[in-house]
Order: structure tokens, then sequence, then C-alpha cells
């Protein structure tokens, strides 16, 4: 199963052991894969330089573990702006490219989009439960 991680689900799962750590590590399992983009990669690398500090261990060996598994792709052209925050639009291009099914992300802005260009964007919760009903 192809799928987008949207940086704020990578950052919650590097650091705590929620859902979005399951999704990470749905990733390890090989039960999904996951695209990004270097927007994507630098968006995450900003946010542990501005929040990092908040995680009770350090979590650069989980994140060099991501850097190394998740597959880059180069953005498709978009056109206009598709989402209420442009910054989003990474996501879907990213997505597109991947042939992904999925984002993956608890972005209000992103989820308003519910399905554009047939991809679902989908909360981390969600993401789960339909790999617990494809086992």
């Amino acid at each position: 199963m192809r799928a987008v991680l949207d940086a704020n689900v990578v950052f919650a799962g590097v650091g705590w052991r929620g859902e979005a750590h399951h999704c990470l590590l749905a990733m390890a399992k090989r039960r999904i894969t996951v695209f990004a983009t270097l927007e994507i990669l630098d968006e995450v690398r900003l946010l542990v330089a501005e929040r990092g500090n908040k995680f009770k261990h350090a979590p650069h060996n989980f994140l060099a573990w991501y850097y190394e598994r998740v597959k880059l792709v180069a953005p498709a052209p978009l056109g206009k702006q598709r989402s209420r925050d442009a910054k989003d639009d990474p996501y879907l291009a990213c997505a597109l490219t991947a042939g992904a099914k999925f984002i993956v992300s608890r972005d209000d802005d992103l989820l308003a989009l519910q399905k554009p260009f047939g991809i679902q964007i989908i909360t981390p919760r969600e993401l789960l439960t339909k790999l617990t009903r494809t086992i």
C-alpha cells in the first residue's frame, strides 16, 4: 500500500509511541511503502529542529532510519493551488507522482480535501484501521 505521511505524522511518530508511531512501524514491517519529496523531508527536519526538544529521547536514530527507507520522488506539477493552505500542496504533488492511495495527516486543511485526484486523505487512526482490515 503506497502512502505519503505528513511531516507532523513523522514528527509525532519518532517522538512518541501513539498512532503516528504505529504508522512508522507499519512502514518498517513493509505493510505500507512511504514516499516523500525533498520539500517534505525538509519540513520534517525543520520540525525536529524547532520542536525536537519536546522529545523524551533523542529521535535521531529513528529519523535516520526513516530518511534511509522513505522513497524519494520528484513532485508532480499541480497547476493551480489545490489546498486551502499552499504548504499542503506538496503532499498532493508527491502522492500523484508516487501513485499513492493515501496521504496520512491530521491537518484539517488536507483532511477537508477528502479525495483529490482519487487520493484519500486519512488520519493515522484510519490508516491503522485499514491495515487491520487487510490482515
